[in-house]
């Protein structure tokens, strides 16, 4: 007899079952807890590694139970980097690189002298670099007017050799100056630590020397303790000692805030690159004399003569706002245009 539909259902063959998927092996503990250790960083480095294709997990922690640090990627990474190419022709060719971008070919001709950079010059620039690469780099400058300052100077500069053995310059004046504003504003006086802000409480002034060979940056430890005269005495016997190579390791470590001076050379202003782990530094351009529009009591506008410069901040804008930076160079500024300094 002719089969029924339900007869015909039942009898074709059920449909295969899919085969259930075998159950992924559960990670011990010891793995489980290995791979956060090895995984745990900061923001920072979590970037750096994204950036440069690297897995935190291939990476060796130095820092506590483990943690990657900055200098443990960048490290990895510069080895990477460096460690020998294989032998074995790549599978695709490389790309060229553009001209006079990073990692170009650089021209030789036969007439170019060819010498290998110093010990100081590599340092140097290895820790430009860095610092490129770590803060958020932004420059506010300002006009400053050092007509009160000049004067206090000039009516006192050759008492103060005679009596003291130290020429008074300008800088001790913006030492005092800076000094007296990173007390107000911590912020500039600080240092960031992976996800840590430490303020410090001291203020250890590095100011920049140039050298015949190099740069390098004495410190003037509790700056803003010290007169005047003391701030020029530092001054001159670090910059003296810094070019005859007599400076002890301690005397080069440790600032918190540093001031760089190409004024000196003629420079208007410039854009410094901050000196790590510090979050601003401060250039200090040429001062000279020149015309600019005053207002006398009754409203009226003059032109004058008078000694101006210009002072420019670089600030690390992961801590520092711009307004906190222009309030910063504020308080300079009304500051050194009060001339109201002290040279006893």
């Amino acid at each position: 007899r002719p089969e029924t539909p339900r007869e015909k259902e039942s009898a074709a063959p059920a449909p295969a079952r899919p085969a259930a998927a075998p159950a992924a092996p559960a990670p011990s503990a010891a793995a489980t807890f290995e791979e956060r250790v090895r995984t745990r960083s900061s923001p920072l480095v979590r970037k750096i590694a994204q950036d440069n294709a690297v897995s935190i997990a291939e990476v060796e922690g130095t820092g506590i139970a483990g943690r990657v640090t900055k200098n443990d990627i960048l490290s990895f990474i510069d080895n990477r980097k460096s460690a020998p190419k294989p032998e074995t022709a790549p599978s695709r060719p490389a790309a060229v690189p553009a001209p006079g971008g990073a990692g170009a070919a650089v021209p030789r001709g036969d007439r170019d002298e060819i010498v290998p950079m110093s010990v100081m010059r590599r340092k140097i620039a290895e820790r430009m670099v860095e610092s490129r690469r770590t803060s958020a780099h932004v420059a506010t400058v300002f006009s400053i007017d050092y007509t009160a300052v000049e004067k206090l100077r000039r009516e006192n500069k050759a008492a103060f050799l005679e009596a003291n053995g130290v020429k008074l310059t300008y800088m001790p004046f913006i030492f005092q100056a800076l000094t007296s504003a990173l007390k107000k504003f911590p912020e500039l006086n600080a240092s960031i630590d992976g996800e840590e802000i430490v303020y410090h409480r001291d203020i250890h002034l590095g100011m920049a020397v140039a050298l015949d060979w190099g740069l390098i940056v004495p410190v003037i430890k509790n700056a803003d303790e010290k007169s005047i005269l003391g701030l020029a005495r530092a001054a001159n016997d670090l910059a003296d000692r810094a070019r005859s190579k007599k400076l002890k390791p301690e005397e080069v470590s440790g600032g918190t805030f540093t001031v760089t001076n190409p004024g000196v050379y003629g420079s208007l202003f410039g854009t410094p690159i901050i000196v790590q782990p510090q979050v601003a530094i401060l250039g200090v351009g040429a001062i000279e004399k020149r015309p600019v529009v005053v207002e006398d009591a009754a409203g009226n506008d003059a032109l004058a003569v008078r000694t101006m410069g210009y002072l420019a901040l670089s600030f690390d804008h992961r801590l520092i706002d711009g307004a906190v930076a222009d309030q910063f160079m504020a308080e300079i500024k009304t500051t050194l245009e009060a001339g109201s300094f002290s040279l006893a």
